[in-house]
């Protein structure tokens, strides 16, 4: 009942050839909580429209070498509160004579290529098809193959007694801040003139102790003089990024998805809008009756993400220059769009040539030999 298993149980209970499918929904803890923040960029509206919070149309960029605020249409940048999403959801299904949802903690899987099987704390299941968002092994963290770098961070929710926030541009990366050899930026999104998520987040192999996280966003406050407020909640999280091939735990009869499918941008750890449409795919597809384990296919961007990890795992502090590289010679529309993975190859040619050469030929050949 992750991000990714509820927008598939959301599109199967929608489309009427699933009708007569029993799904049951297996997760340790009920949805109900404002748990996270899910942000995205898109054209189009999609069914989430309903429970968008707030939406902007600019996005500042900010480092020593370029800052600059842009104009992102026809892209929109969107954010939904994580209880919006639950509660949307949970509602849709509850109308469903056909899901059961069971609180359970799912131990392990098989698949014997008739049918799967669900092993929870308290029973085992047999079905037909399981879709899984739990990560069940640590071989991508140990795996050496592909180097794993950590979006982590902590974000307040602040309140503030003066209008201090421009609500009509979000924050995207601010990398104004002491790097101290990894790749660090603050992350902000004003809901109001007087309300805004600051997110202290980095790119970086090791977690910090919290309350360095927490400083960080104190000085940042300070630094744009704003020292009357309420942190009114509190978040956190740690997304791996990282190229290691997920799919390939994939079967017959068992796929995995979200994050532990491979579904996060490696390169940038964004999941929820790869996720949406990763999910219209896969609901065509099950009508298909294929087996599971062909639904994924390893594309060009793929090797474009295992480049940049590798350039920026072997020097964790050169990020900031590659992201104001990267925004400095491309228009916003253009990365949008290659982050997207909807890029033409010529697109692609003129973004990856904007970049220090050396460095990802370096990382190339390393790679080739």
């Amino acid at each position: 009942m992750g991000a990714s298993g509820l927008m598939l149980a959301y599109h199967l209970c929608n489309d009427p050839f699933f009708k007569d499918k029993n799904i049951l929904l297996i997760d340790r803890e009920l949805k109900n909580k404002n748990d996270r923040t899910w942000c995205f960029w898109e054209k189009e509206t999609s069914c989430w429209e309903p429970i968008i919070s707030q939406q902007w149309d600019s996005i500042y960029f900010g480092s020593e070498g370029f800052s600059e605020q842009i104009e992102i249409l026809p892209y929109r940048y969107k954010m939904i509160k994580g209880k919006d999403f639950y509660d949307f959801v949970l509602t849709t299904l509850e109308r469903s004579s056909n899901i059961t949802i069971a609180t359970e903690e799912l131990v392990s899987l098989r698949d014997d290529g008739e049918k799967a099987q669900v092993i929870t704390n308290h029973h085992t299941y047999v079905c037909d098809k399981v879709f899984n968002s739990v990560v069940l092994s640590s071989d991508y963290r140990t795996h050496g193959k592909y180097p794993l770098l950590n979006q982590h961070f902590v974000g307040w929710f602040v309140k503030t007694k003066k209008e201090v926030f421009d609500n009509k541009t979000a924050t995207f990366m601010d990398f104004t801040i002491p790097q101290r050899g990894n790749t660090r930026f603050m992350y902000v999104l004003p809901t109001s003139t007087t309300e805004a998520l600051l997110e202290y987040t980095l790119f970086s192999e090791k977690l910090l102790p919290e309350g360095e996280y927490e400083d960080a966003i104190k000085e940042y406050l300070q630094q744009k003089g704003i020292e009357a407020y309420e942190i009114v909640e509190k978040e956190k999280g740690c997304i791996p990024m990282t190229s290691y091939p997920f799919a390939n735990k994939n079967s017959k009869n068992i796929l995995h998805m979200g994050t532990a499918g491979g579904w996060t941008k490696p390169s940038t750890g964004y999941t929820f809008h790869i996720c949406t449409k990763k999910i219209n795919k896969l609901v065509q597809f099950l009508k298909k009756n294929e087996h599971l384990s062909q639904f994924e296919r390893k594309t060009r961007f793929w090797y474009y993400d295992l480049l940049f990890l590798d350039v920026l795992y072997k020097d964790n502090g050169f990020g900031h220059v590659l992201f104001s590289t990267l925004f400095k010679k491309n228009s916003s529309q253009k990365i949008l769009k290659f982050l997207d993975e909807e890029t033409t190859i010529v697109e692609e040619l003129k973004i990856t040539t904007s970049l220090p050469k050396s460095r990802f030929l370096k990382a190339l050949w390393s790679r080739i030999f």
